[in-house]
């Protein structure tokens, strides 16, 4: 497994990576990018899934100086703080107890750090910043300045980013409930849904969160302002890395009056001019057109893989009155790691395209 046997060697290969067992903290900056960086970032949790992205997407870059642990004390509590402390920013890449407890070693009169955490912990912490930068004017300039940040989850990044915006342009009432629908690739699970999918016994096809009680159902009510959870029903399919969040709408829960050129408008509207959220052409007819269709008839979700990218789509049926909206990513980019280094490069005042 070719995954797999990656982690095994970033595990027993530490000197490949240029530290030394007996170094307490390590630089993974060349001398040249380390004499010209102006920022230390600590990854916490960088050999997981995320953390192993996040270091690919910022290892390379001259204007930051990735700090580290040697290996064998990569778990060490001490060492975590030092560095935690020592860093001008800090990505935790942890399970939700794990980043509770690493944010909190932030030192009293540490007022320079930056701690973005990816895991679910935080994101509807009223001290902590929502970590979507298209959000809003606002949510971006806030991000710019915040020393707290959440990053959002895969599946709310799909959902919030089309519904937010018809909310605020009043044709979705708050409180209105709806259903998300959504197919990831399997990375999403870690390691142990890799081991299984990369595997020859596995389902091709997996269903999951039937309690519907998902841990991302929060973040989803919130930060859509509906103010209503709605029914979700994730799944994940046999391929790495992607996603298609689906949002199904009838006309008579909308605003009197609206159409799907309505919806397009209000979506265009509010993504226009930004980096990494684009509106696709509105209709089957024109994104079949467009060649953004997989034989002329699939949305395929993988297509985005290993960018911070998303596209929306607007598949409406005014005859009958109802919308599909489908929003397509990479869950592992704009879901995960894209996000964070978007969020990375914001905080800290740098382009926030740099390395995406």
């Amino acid at each position: 497994m070719k995954f797999s046997s990656a982690l095994l060697f970033l595990a027993s290969s530490s000197t490949a990576f240029g530290f030394s067992p007996s170094s307490s903290t390590t630089s993974f900056a060349s001398p040249q990018s380390a004499l010209f960086a102006s920022y230390k970032v600590f990854i916490d949790g960088e050999a997981g899934t995320t953390g192993l992205q996040v270091r690919e997407r910022l290892e390379k870059r001259e204007d930051l100086e990735i700090i580290s642990a040697p290996f064998e004390l990569r778990k060490d509590e001490d060492t975590r703080k030092s560095l935690i402390n020592e860093a001008d920013a800090v990505i935790l890449c942890l399970p939700d107890a794990a980043s509770i407890e690493a944010a909190s070693w932030v030192e009293a009169d540490n007022d320079r750090t930056v701690i973005i955490d990816a895991s679910t912990a935080f994101r509807v912490d009223k001290d902590w910043d929502y970590g979507f930068p298209e959000l809003s004017k606002e949510q971006y300039t806030s991000l710019t300045k915040s020393k707290r940040i959440a990053n959002p989850g895969c599946y709310p990044t799909g959902f919030i980013g089309l519904t937010r915006p018809l909310v605020d342009a009043g044709i979705i009432p708050k409180g209105t409930p709806l259903t998300v629908n959504a197919i990831s690739g399997y990375s999403g699970g870690g390691k142990g849904l890799m081991e299984i999918f990369e595997g020859e016994d596995h389902e091709p096809w997996s269903g999951y969160g039937f309690s519907l009680a998902h841990k991302h159902l929060p973040e989803m009510a919130e930060y859509s302002l509906l103010g209503k959870k709605p029914i979700f029903q994730p799944q994940i399919g046999s391929f790495p890395q992607g996603m298609v969040v689906h949002v199904p709408l009838h006309y008579e829960w909308l605003k009197a009056g609206t159409t799907g050129q309505d919806i397009h408008d209000a979506l265009t509207k509010h993504y226009e001019g930004s980096k990494f959220v684009s509106v696709m052409p509105l209709g089957e007819g024109a994104v079949k057109e467009a060649g953004l269709l997989e034989r002329g008839g699939f949305l395929r979700p993988d297509t985005l893989a290993n960018t911070n990218k998303m596209e929306l789509f607007v598949f409406p049926n005014d005859d009958s009155g109802a919308v599909l909206l489908c929003a397509r990513l990479d869950n592992l980019g704009k879901g995960a790691s894209g996000a964070a280094v978007q969020n990375l490069n914001i905080a800290l005042g740098i382009d926030e395209t740099t390395g995406l």
